[in-house]
């Protein structure tokens, strides 16, 4: 199922929350839209969702213009951060509330929800209640109450936020599991890049409202389109070197460090070092600059001792000092 956003925007009051948005997205696609706080990516969703009107622009289903389709009516499956369980229900009782409400018979309902719980492994909790289950299972409850539906799509807002950092790493490979097994396109918001880069087949990435770059992940990340989003993707974020004409940006892996001079390498002084396990975050110093560089894990220097720098040339991002524009032609993949 293809869906188009046509110069859309959304404004509320004076503030302009969406500005001028055109995307196309094809059937199948897993697209995530990636930005800060307040760049819009939520309201777009909702727009698309039907739960915010479109100031002006135009929002497209399967080349059918949906703006004035009632939000019931676009066969849209939302998965929200917070999982909206009924308390008072059974787990198979909220999966199967979607299809209740639908006037599916009790015999359809019962089969799709043990075929979605099998899918996601829940078959054990379907007699409990929301209160018996931990985080991770309550967000698969959510997931399958979605899928349960076959919606022509999926709309996900954030819906691993609420999870530790274990479970985030493991529903990150759930969901991408699910939706290369069930093919069906999928829409799905988040800050965190590298849920954006682990999922999507392609990122929408946007800052105040407008879209900076639409693109894989590979080329998000090595051809980004300004300094915005090579700032915003890769962590630790591009380091940035102010010239005359230009900005320079280079990424931290693509600097190595050297306890010798050597030709062409510029001397910097080591600010702190950060130890990550199986690597070492470096922080330099040379001039009125600051770098970070990525190092071995057994990589060792003092506070303030000095070391070479040697940047990779052919991996330097060229960028315009007033507009933010890329400078820098790269082949994509």
């Amino acid at each position: 199922m293809g869906i188009e956003f046509r110069n859309v925007s959304k404004h509320f009051g004076g503030a302009s929350v969406v500005d001028d948005l055109s995307l196309e997205i094809r059937d199948g696609e897993f697209v995530v839209l990636l930005g800060p706080s307040g760049c819009g990516k939520t309201t777009t969703l909702r727009m698309l969702a039907g739960l915010e009107t479109v100031s002006s622009g135009d929002i497209f289903i399967d080349s059918e213009r949906v703006n004035d389709v009632p939000t019931q009516h676009r066969d849209l499956a939302m998965v929200f951060q917070s999982y909206a369980l009924y308390p008072h229900m059974t787990i198979a009782e909220n999966i199967g509330y979607p299809l209740r409400v639908r006037k599916f018979d009790k015999a359809q309902r019962v089969e799709r929800v043990n075929r979605v719980a099998a899918m996601l492994e829940i078959e054990s909790l379907l007699e409990r209640k929301p209160r018996q289950l931990s985080g991770g299972e309550r967000q698969r409850v959510a997931l399958a109450r979605a899928i349960v539906r076959e919606p022509r799509a999926y709309l996900m807002d954030e819906p691993l936020s609420n999870l530790d950092a274990r479970l985030r790493v493991q529903m990150r490979g759930e969901l991408k599991r699910l939706q290369h097994q069930l093919g069906t396109t999928t829409i799905y918001v988040t800050h965190d890049q590298a849920e954006a880069m682990t999922l999507a087949s392609l990122v929408a990435v946007m800052r105040k409202g407008r879209l900076q770059q639409f693109d894989t992940p590979m080329n998000i990340y090595n051809c980004p389109a300004n300094r915005f989003v090579a700032e915003f993707v890769g962590s630790p974020s591009m380091n940035f070197i102010e010239g005359e004409r230009t900005t320079i940006g280079i990424r931290p892996e693509h600097i190595q460090i050297f306890s010798e001079p050597r030709d062409g390498a510029i001397a910097a002084s080591v600010y702190v070092t950060e130890l990550m396990g199986n690597e070492t975050f470096v922080f330099l110093s040379f001039g009125t600059n600051r770098l970070i560089a990525r190092a071995p894990a057994d990589f060792r220097a003092e506070v303030e001792s000095k070391v070479w720098l040697q940047l990779a040339k052919d991996k330097m991002h060229y960028f315009d000092p007033k507009s933010g524009e890329s400078l820098t032609q790269r082949h994509k993949v």
